[in-house]
């Protein structure tokens, strides 16, 4: 085991895998990142926190992270590299490994052109790719990424993004084993909504060997209703929202929509427990978190593996 956390344990137990996903406040209110964690407890092997999602200021991840562990979490600890460089990035991974933080998602960000800030200074020191490594060569290797000795080196369980859908298609395979190479543990994608390109990309991964060298989560995250469809397909970059799925929902009254995209998201989830190469579904039920008891149980994930 590399962290021994419980996200790991349930993966290399082979247990299908569920996590959730808690966006922080806008704010210094701590009552509601705990009421957004109630709802999850017990439900998910993990929840994700996120880091400045979409660009936006708020709570950081790793305080927000505190907190869903006094709830009875464990923390999916999210970075970007929009806002740190190296040095700020190795003292936060040590400080989020010393308050009991076992797992840590390596992202590149949002572009701070799409968020509330948009005069901001994209830092990038290094990429998500780098980012992994780093991670990999504190953990494995027990040295800072200038080559000096850790004292305690951060035990994490590491894990990356993929985004299946964004183009060049063929190109997104090779992304994902550049990942795998760097040193990624586990994979959450982004949300998904085209099948057919999704088990495409998954036969892809198959056939590479890169699904038995890493854990992919697919990301799941249910539609609220037909404007929700519309805007995602529209104006959300990376996002791929096929006519099939805009037209299920036009098909329905209004007041129905909701239920229809919790259907649709819990056919997904059935679909994926079956697909080769696919390890676990990353919920990411987004400011309806109260909606996540509900979808797990009609997913049929629960209870929840102990390990």
């Amino acid at each position: 085991m590399k962290a021994e956390s419980n996200l790991e344990k349930v993966l290399e137990a082979g247990h299908f895998a569920f996590t959730g996903e808690v966006g922080p406040p806008r704010g210094a209110n701590v009552e509601a990142v705990k009421k957004k964690a109630g709802f999850l407890k017990g439900l998910v092997d993990s929840v994700n926190i996120t880091d400045n999602q979409t660009a936006m200021v708020r709570m950081s991840s790793w305080a927000a992270s505190m907190f869903v562990m006094q709830e009875g979490l464990e923390p999916n600890y999210q970075m970007v590299c929009r806002d740190r460089n190296r040095l700020a990035m190795q003292a936060d991974i040590l400080g989020a490994y010393a308050h009991g933080i076992r797992n840590i998602l390596c992202l590149s960000g949002d572009h701070q052109q799409f968020g509330d800030h948009p005069q901001a200074k994209g830092v990038f020191d290094i990429d998500s790719m780098q980012l992994i490594g780093m991670v990999k060569k504190m953990r494995d290797e027990g040295k800072f990424l200038g080559g000096a000795d850790i004292d305690t080196p951060p035990k994490l369980f590491i894990g990356a993004a993929a985004n299946p859908f964004a183009d060049p298609f063929e190109w997104r395979v090779h992304r994902l084993a550049k990942k795998v190479k760097a040193g990624a543990d586990f994979v959450q994608t982004q949300c998904i909504y085209n099948m057919d390109k999704m088990r495409e990309w998954i036969r892809r991964a198959n056939d590479m060997g890169l699904t038995e060298k890493v854990y992919i989560l697919a990301g799941v995250t249910p539609m609220k209703s037909l404007g929700m469809a519309r805007y995602m397909k529209a104006k959300v970059p990376g996002m791929d929202v096929p006519d099939n799925v805009i037209n299920r929902l036009k098909g329905v009254e209004k007041k129905k929509q909701a239920d229809e995209g919790i259907k649709m998201a819990c056919e997904q989830i059935e679909e994926f427990k079956e697909m080769k190469g696919v390890a676990g579904v990353h919920l990411m039920a987004i400011e309806w978190e109260h909606k996540v008891p509900e979808i797990a149980e009609l997913a049929k994930v629960l209870p929840r593996p102990k390990v």
